[in-house]
């Protein structure tokens, strides 16, 4: 059971996994990233045997191999990392991204996937269930932009790490800020909250 009725906000990103609204970072393993330098040997390795050798089978079982250990790495992050934050929090909340529409971005693609960012909202979903919790998906629009203190909306383009409200000179990470959004806005199962905007 989770020990903490607490409402969080998560943002997910590339650069940290996840910044809560707590002021927690969750570093990105990055797994597929450290990964490359072998994956790219084994890819030219499978590449350089003749078509239909056993030398060649050989090769891309060591390659299937590689691909396989990283899935299971991710898997296991996010397991553990889902576990303890339903455990911790009675209500999670999230954006509610279009992730497969993200993914057409092919400079950003590979990054989350190797984030693995919908694994970790599936596994925090399924779990907070049987934490006697819940995970809530909340509008994504300008939680990077609106200044959290109040509510001003500021330009941050994604090279701008640091948030600055001109209005109420609150300042903060970019992330600190978009999770503290998160957290107080509305989402689909919330019960007697405000929606956003209201």
């Amino acid at each position: 059971k989770h020990t903490n009725p607490e409402t969080i906000g998560i943002d997910v990103g590339i650069e940290s996994l996840a910044v809560l609204s707590t002021g927690e970072v969750i570093d990105n393993p990055r797994f597929l990233i450290k990964s490359e330098k072998r994956l790219k040997l084994l890819h030219r390795q499978v590449s350089r045997k003749k078509k239909g050798s056993a030398n060649r089978r050989k090769a891309r079982r060591k390659l299937s191999k590689l691909y396989i250990k990283v899935t299971n790495q991710r898997e296991d992050f996010a397991h553990k990392v889902s576990r303890r934050l339903t455990q911790s929090y009675g209500t999670i909340k999230v954006e509610g991204l279009n992730i497969q529409n993200m993914l057409k971005n092919h400079c950003l693609a590979k990054h989350i996937s190797d984030a693995s960012w919908r694994r970790l909202i599936q596994f925090m979903s399924y779990k907070a269930v049987t934490c006697g919790g819940q995970v809530v998906e909340v509008v994504a629009k300008n939680t990077s932009k609106e200044c959290s203190s109040c509510g001003t909306i500021v330009d941050m383009p994604l090279a701008k790490r640091r948030f600055l409200c001109p209005n109420c000179g609150f300042v903060a990470h970019r992330d600190v800020n978009a999770s503290h959004n998160i957290a107080k806005r509305y989402g689909r199962t919330d019960q007697n909250l405000t929606p956003v905007g209201h």
